[in-house]
């Protein structure tokens, strides 16, 4: 990242660059990718709001932490690089929730908790809810109605056979990293793929036809060397 120069600035930047010979290029709100937010805020807007609401909601405690305007354009810069991978409207609901919740003025590690917790607003079960699916889902997991692709993937990235055997505390933190890598991939705007069903096998109640019979002998004849 190329951060502005300025340090008098009390703004994290604006995507929006203009041509001219004081512009730098290379922003963190420009490594975003995936899908369109112009309807919304974009990541820099979203820095700023989270910010404007630490400092209403921790007043005394803010303006000690961050009162320079020289460390506060550091520290916007800062959290900008580091929250790069949540979709804005995380960042403006993981603020949000963090101001009701919290005494103290919150830390990055508790913001990306936050962010983690708003998987909701793209459709997305939390890790827990999608943790406890995948070890509930009955086989053919193909063929289960997934609340979301991404449970499946996570699912399947960590093995069934894993999931199924192992204590929770050695297996949910591995379907968690898988999850959070797949969830982050959706908030960017892919479209995961439902899972293919098994295709349906012939109903075993129906009795083989004489052709199929005489099929089946000769094949089984054939591997007996009779």
């Amino acid at each position: 990242m190329k951060p502005r120069s300025g340090a008098s600035q009390t703004e994290a930047g604006r995507s929006k660059r203009h041509s001219g010979s004081n512009s730098t290029s290379g922003s963190a709100g420009d490594k975003r990718s995936g899908a369109d937010h112009s309807n919304g805020p974009d990541q820099v807007d979203a820095i700023n709001q989270l910010f404007a609401e630490f400092e209403l909601a921790y007043h005394n405690q803010y303006h000690k932490a961050y009162g320079d305007p020289d460390r506060l354009v550091m520290a916007k810069k800062y959290w900008l690089e580091c929250l790069a991978d949540f979709h804005p409207e995380q960042l403006v609901t993981a603020a949000r929730r963090l101001v009701k919740s919290q005494d103290f003025l919150p830390t990055i590690s508790a913001v990306i908790r936050a962010c983690e917790e708003s998987y909701g607003l793209f459709g997305l079960p939390s890790e827990r809810d999608a943790y406890t699916e995948a070890c509930r889902a009955p086989a053919p997991k193909a063929a289960y109605g997934w609340s979301h692709p991404a449970v499946y993937q996570a699912g399947k990235a960590t093995d069934w056979f894993f999931l199924a055997t192992e204590a929770e505390d050695k297996v949910f933190p591995v379907f968690a990293y898988y999850y959070r890598q797949l969830c982050q991939r959706v908030i960017r705007g892919e479209d995961l793929q439902d899972p293919m069903p098994p295709a349906l096998e012939k109903d075993p109640s129906q009795p083989l036809t004489f052709a199929e019979r005489e099929q089946r002998l000769a094949r089984l004849r054939a591997a007996l060397d009779i």
